[in-house]
């Protein structure tokens, strides 16, 4: 299985080449995730999304993020946007999986870094403090 999307975003697997190596589309969710898997046996059962993904609600106000160590890059940059954050008096939290199961049961299937503001999805490219700055003023912050 491998995550992709409905078109090639950066950081998820490119849909265009998995069909032509002949995945095939399991699975998807809002708003452009794509599960896709490499079919052994036309008779088994297809891979799914969790119901924690599908059903997902964000309710906290403000930005909230999601991330995991799983790219070595969040080390440095979600400090780096925690600051921005709290020097312009931003609701801001961070929420790190740190185990598996936390990941698993994630209300994000892209569980390296999913952005929300207001509960709505932001973005999963990882922000300098110069990207998560225009993302504020887009705001209206």
């Amino acid at each position: 299985m491998i995550l992709s999307s409905k078109k090639k975003i950066p950081f998820l697997s490119d849909p265009k080449y998995l069909r032509y190596k002949g995945f095939e589309l399991a699975d998807t969710v809002d708003p452009y995730y794509e599960l896709m898997y490499l079919p052994f046996d036309k008779n088994a059962t297809k891979p799914c999304f969790k119901k924690c993904v599908k059903n997902a609600s964000i309710d906290d106000k403000g930005f909230v993020l999601f991330y995991s160590n799983q790219c070595p890059f969040t080390a440095k940059y979600v400090p780096l946007i925690e600051s921005v954050a709290k020097g312009k008096e931003i609701k801001f939290k961070s929420i790190r999986f740190e185990n598996k199961k936390q990941a698993q049961n994630a209300p994000v299937p892209f569980t390296s870094y999913s952005l929300f503001y207001n509960g709505e999805f932001v973005t999963n490219e990882i922000l300098s403090d110069k990207k998560f700055n225009k993302i504020i003023v887009e705001k209206g912050l």
